[in-house]
């Protein structure tokens, strides 16, 4: 039998995922046959207490050093399951999936060992409900991405699948700025497979869930946005 473990990350400094988070735990547990986690040793103390001691998750905490190292260090960790594929996503992502569209997921988890690399995207419902700094910017990454591969897709809604022989190979060439665009190109490129897509409603935006973990001025969060998608968008080039 064909098993899916979810792998998934966290920096939360003020602990505002815990509450979901303990309340997820059931739906977590059912969906998947395990969770692994990294979590920034910057989290609240209430949440590395509850994920390190109190949670049934397998969970590593490790030195903040932005997201891409965080997904490296889960995809290595989760490595040492017996499973056949993974599902990744940003911990706040998935909170909101299990909170707003939970049979969505379900139907999603089940689907997942038909795919070699499976990208999951948002529908125009979902991708709407972000803000505006978001979509303007995103919108750049995906066209780039788009052509790059001459199909329509969004890679930047911080969610995939992939079998645990493309786990493989992303953990040993993973080594880019940002991951979104770069693992679906390690499948493709260096595993030779073939990269699917899905549009989702559950990777909407809602900002008690998804704000980001700082406060910034508005011009200076359009300018972070777009310096992201330079970032990712690089990784399509080279």
């Amino acid at each position: 039998m064909k098993k899916v473990d979810l792998i998934a990350v966290v920096h939360d400094p003020r602990g505002n995922l815990l509450f979901r988070l303990k309340k997820s735990e059931e739906t977590m547990m059912g969906l998947y046959n395990k969770v692994w986690i990294t979590v920034s040793n910057e989290s609240s103390e209430q949440l590395l207490q509850y994920l390190c001691h109190e949670s049934p998750f397998h969970v590593k905490v490790i030195p903040k050093g932005g997201a891409a190292h965080a997904r490296r260090a889960v995809v290595a960790f989760g490595l040492d399951s017996s499973c056949s594929h993974y599902h990744y996503c940003d911990l706040d992502r998935l909170l909101t999936w299990i909170s707003y569209h939970p049979e969505e997921l379900s139907l999603l988890v089940r689907d997942i060992p038909q795919y070699d690399y499976l990208v999951i995207g948002r529908t125009d419902q979902a991708m709407y409900t972000h803000p505006e700094s978001w979509v303007e910017t995103e919108k750049i990454t995906n066209k780039i991405c788009s052509l790059t591969l001459g199909w329509e897709i969004d890679i930047t809604a911080g969610s995939c699948a992939f079998s645990n022989e493309i786990g493989e190979v992303i953990n040993q060439y993973s080594e880019a700025k940002m991951t979104d665009a770069e693992w679906l190109m390690i499948a493709k490129k260096r595993a030779c497979v073939e990269v699917s897509t899905i549009q989702v409603n559950g990777l909407e935006y809602h900002e008690s869930i998804n704000a980001p973990t700082t406060s910034v001025e508005e011009a200076e969060q359009w300018f972070s946005r777009l310096r992201l998608s330079m970032v990712i968008s690089e990784t399509l080039l080279k």
